[in-house]
C-alpha cells in the first residue's frame, strides 16, 4: 500500500506543496529516496531510522521507497524528515494514515525531537493556498506558521508527542496566533543630528515618495548617521508588506522565533567588500541576497565607489523592476527586491575635496577616476543627489533640540496617505514606482512648470529616465505641501536634487 503524506517545499522564497509517497515492498532491505533530493534530503534516511527506533517503534526490515512529488522540482533541506517518518510508520500499520487536510514538516534529531527549519512562513502560506487545514511544525516554528491565515497550527516537540496525538491518546494544544505586542522600535532619531537641515529635508522627501538618494560629503559630515536614521521616519509597514518581507527573512533563517513578524522596515547595510552574489543572492539553490532582504525597506551602501563595479551594476535591474531573477543550473527563481537605495560617498579618494580646511591632495584626474567608478546608468537611477556639507561649529553648539523623527514621520505619513488614495488599485504604494502613463495623469504641469523643466532638460543634458524621476520627486514634494498640482517651486526643488555636478567639485 502506498501512503501519501502532505508536506511543503521551497523554491526561491515561495512555498509549494510536496507529496511524500511511501511504500514497503519485498526484497533485500533498502531505503531509497527519489524525486530529485539533495544531500540533506538523502541523509534523512539515517535520521528517520534512528528517530523511529528512539520512539519505541520497529524499523521495517524490507525495501522502503520514498518519492517526493512533483519529482521534476529539486528538493532541498531537512523539512521532509517528519513526513517520511510518518509515511513509513503508516505504511507498516503502526499508525493510521493522517487526515488528508493535514500537512507535516520538520527536521528530526536522532532522539526523535523536532528541530526548527527555515522558510516556515512561505511554506505555511503555500499550505493555506493548497487547502491544508492542519499544519504540524516544530514547536520553535509554530509562532511563525500562525501568521498564515486559515491554518490550525500544532507545535510538535518530538515524535512521541505527535504519535500520541495522531492516535487520539493525548492531544497537542493548538498554537495561539501570534500578535505583535506594542509598537516596533524606531531606532536612532533625527533629534540626535545637529544642523544639516537641507539633508534632513532631502531624506524627508525620499521617505515620503520612496525615492533613491545619494549623499556626498567629506568624512565626519554625518552621511552614515543621517542614513541610519531614515527608518525612523518611514511609514509603518502594512500587514501585506510585513508578510512579504518576513517570508524572505524566514527563508534566510533570520527571523526571531519570539517575534516572527518583521514590524520595522528592514535596513540592510552590507560592507563594501560584498560580492555581487552576496547582494543579488545565489548558490546552487538560490538564496536571498542583501537586495531581497531589504525588500520594503532600505538598502544602504556606504562608501559606494569602494564596492566592486560588478556589485554596483547588479542593482540596476532590481531598481527598475522591483525584483531580481537568479538563474542557476538547477533553474531560475524570482525574488522580490523593491527597496529604497541610500548611498553615501566621499567626493574624492582622500575625502576632503571641497572641505573648508583645504586639505584635499587629489588631482582633478584622480577625482574623475574615483567618481567614474559609478556608471552613468547607475547614477541616473538615483533620484536625489545631495551634498552633505561639513557641520558648522554654531550648529554643533546650538542649545535648542532639533526636530524629532516623530514630527517628520507625521508629514511623511500624510504624504503617503495622499499617494495611497491617488494610486489605489494600481498595485503600487508610492510615487517612486509610478509608471509613465501615471506620470502623464498625475504629474500635469502648468505653463511655468513646463518652461522650468524644459530649461533644466536642455541645460543639464537630462535623459528620459531623469525627466521621469524629476517628475516623481516633484509630485512627492507637492504631496508634502498638500498641493493637488505640481507648481514651479515644487519642480525647482526636485531639479536641484538632480545635481550630479556635486561629484566633480
Amino acid at each position: 500500500m502506498v501512503v501519501t503524506i502532505r508536506s511543503l517545499g521551497l523554491q526561491g522564497v515561495s512555498g509549494y506543496e510536496v507529496s511524500v509517497e511511501c511504500v514497503l515492498s519485498g526484497g533485500l532491505p533498502a531505503f531509497d529516496v527519489v524525486g530529485l533530493p539533495d544531500a540533506a534530503v538523502k541523509e534523512s534516511r539515517e535520521r528517520v531510522r534512528a528517530a523511529i527506533k528512539g520512539c519505541g517503534a520497529k524499523f521495517p526490515v524490507s525495501r522502503i521507497t520514498v518519492n517526493l512529488a512533483p519529482a521534476a522540482l529539486r528538493k532541498e533541506g531537512t523539512v521532509y524528515d517528519l513526513p517520511i517518518l510518518l509515511g513509513i510508520l503508516a505504511a507498516q500499520g503502526d499508525i493510521e494514515p493522517p487526515p488528508e487536510a493535514a500537512a507535516f514538516l520538520g527536521e528530526l534529531s536522532l532522539t526523535g525531537a523536532l528541530r526548527p527549519v527555515t522558510g516556515t512562513l512561505p511554506m505555511a502560506l503555500a499550505a493555506a493556498r493548497a487547502g491544508v487545514r492542519e499544519l504540524y511544525v516544530p514547536a520553535e516554528n509554530a509562532a511563525e506558521a500562525t501568521l498564515a491565515d486559515g491554518l490550525t497550527v500544532y507545535p510538535v516537540e518530538d515524535v512521541r508527542q505527535l504519535l500520541a496525538h495522531l492516535r487520539g491518546e493525548r492531544k497537542i494544544p493548538r498554537a495561539v496566533e501570534w500578535t505583535p505586542e506594542g509598537t516596533a522600535e524606531t531606532g536612532p532619531d533625527f533629534a540626535d543630528v545637529m544642523g544639516q537641515e537641507n539633508v534632513k529635508r532631502a531624506l524627508e522627501v525620499a521617505a515620503a515618495g520612496g525615492h533613491n538618494i545619494l549623499l556626498v560629503g567629506s568624512p565626519g559630515s554625518g552621511k552614515s548617521m543621517l542614513a541610519r536614521r531614515l527608518p525612523s521616519i518611514l511609514p509603518d509597514m502594512t500587514r501585506q508588506e510585513a508578510l512579504e518581507a518576513t517570508e524572505i527573512w524566514s527563508v534566510a533563517g533570520k527571523t526571531d522565533p519570539r517575534r516572527p513578524l518583521l514590524q520595522r522596515r528592514p535596513f540592510r547595510s552590507p560592507h563594501h567588500t560584498a560580492s555581487p552574489a552576496a547582494l543579488a543572492g545565489g548558490g546552487s539553490f538560490p538564496k536571498p541576497g542583501e537586495i531581497s532582504l531589504a525588500h520594503n525597506g532600505v538598502l544602504f551602501l556606504d562608501e559606494l565607489p569602494e564596492f566592486s563595479k560588478d556589485a554596483i551594476e547588479v542593482l540596476r535591474q532590481p531598481i527598475e523592476d522591483g525584483e531580481i531573477t537568479i538563474t542557476r543550473a538547477a533553474g531560475s527563481v524570482r525574488m522580490p527586491s523593491r527597496f529604497m537605495l541610500v548611498c553615501a560617498m566621499n567626493p574624492c579618494r582622500c575625502g576632503w575635496r571641497g572641505h573648508p580646511s583645504g586639505r584635499c591632495t587629489c588631482s582633478d584626474a584622480a577625482v574623475e577616476r574615483y567618481v567614474s567608478r559609478i556608471s552613468g546608468p547607475m547614477l541616473d537611477r538615483i533620484d536625489l543627489h545631495v551634498e552633505v556639507p561639513s557641520v558648522e561649529f554654531e550648529a554643533m553648539r546650538r542649545k535648542q533640540s532639533p526636530e524629532p523623527s516623530a514630527a517628520v514621520k507625521e508629514r511623511v505619513n500624510a504624504a503617503r496617505a495622499r499617494q495611497a488614495e491617488r494610486l489605489a488599485g494600481a498595485g503600487i504604494a508610492c510615487n517612486a514606482h509610478m509608471t509613465a502613463p501615471m506620470l502623464g495623469k498625475f504629474c500635469v504641469l502648468d505653463d511655468g512648470g513646463e518652461k522650468v523643466l524644459q530649461a533644466a532638460f536642455r541645460r543639464m543634458g537630462l535623459t528620459g529616465r531623469s525627466h521621469d524621476r524629476i517628475l516623481r520627486v516633484a509630485r512627492t514634494i507637492a504631496d508634502l505641501d498638500g498641493a493637488e498640482r505640481i507648481s514651479a517651486a515644487h519642480l525647482a526643488e526636485a531639479i536641484q536634487y538632480r545635481n550630479a555636478d556635486i561629484l566633480q567639485r
